[in-house]
């Protein structure tokens, strides 16, 4: 059984997984799925400031916390006993390609050459890691959520806002993993 978790679960259990969180959630206590909001209430909590963003009662949102810290304990738990020691499988085209940009350690879900502090003082890490950071932040906030907010959620109960927003997630992963990402990789 404790191989049959190590390996990566197909799409076809993993997606519906994570879909049957959105009844579940709307049955047991009508929250909205989101991750992203999560950060909001943590400010709220820990940041006694005369912000109206984060003036109101976070702690009827306490459950989003727990689900969150759930999510990074999960991480913590699949990172020390549930690690697969194999190399990642990545498509051949696709080492190929990286190689070209100096990119051929393979063994962890991110390539080392990439993120490390290392890496972070120089431009193409920088922008890799700062920029790329601060733009994820920034979109999530102009979207009013993140891609399981929207993508998941919002597109299960039929909005359109999140249905734009899932197609400006996707048109973005598209332009940047084929256009912005090499440029900044031949650095």
């Amino acid at each position: 059984m404790l191989e049959l978790i190590k390996e990566p679960w197909p799409w076809y259990v993993a997606g519906p997984l994570i879909g049957l969180t959105v009844p579940v959630l709307l049955i047991l206590g009508n929250k909205s799925f989101g991750i992203s909001s999560s950060l909001r209430h943590i400010c709220a909590a820990c940041i006694p400031a005369n912000i109206s963003f984060f003036k109101y009662d976070w702690k009827k949102e306490l459950w989003n916390l727990f689900f969150v810290f759930g999510i990074f304990l999960g991480g913590i738990i699949a990172s020390h006993y549930l690690i697969n020691n194999a190399e990642i499988s990545v498509n051949p085209k696709l080492k190929a390609e990286l190689a070209t940009y100096g990119i051929t350690d393979f063994s962890n879900l991110v390539p080392a050459q990439l993120m490390n502090f290392a890496s972070l003082l120089t431009l193409r890490g920088f922008i890799t890691m700062v920029v790329g950071g601060f733009l994820v932040g920034f979109g999530t906030r102009y979207a009013g959520g993140c891609t399981s907010g929207h993508a998941i959620m919002g597109l299960s109960n039929l909005q359109l806002p999140s249905l734009i927003a899932a197609i400006c997630f996707m048109a973005g992963g598209f332009l940047m993993a084929n256009v912005i990402l090499p440029i900044i990789l031949s650095l």
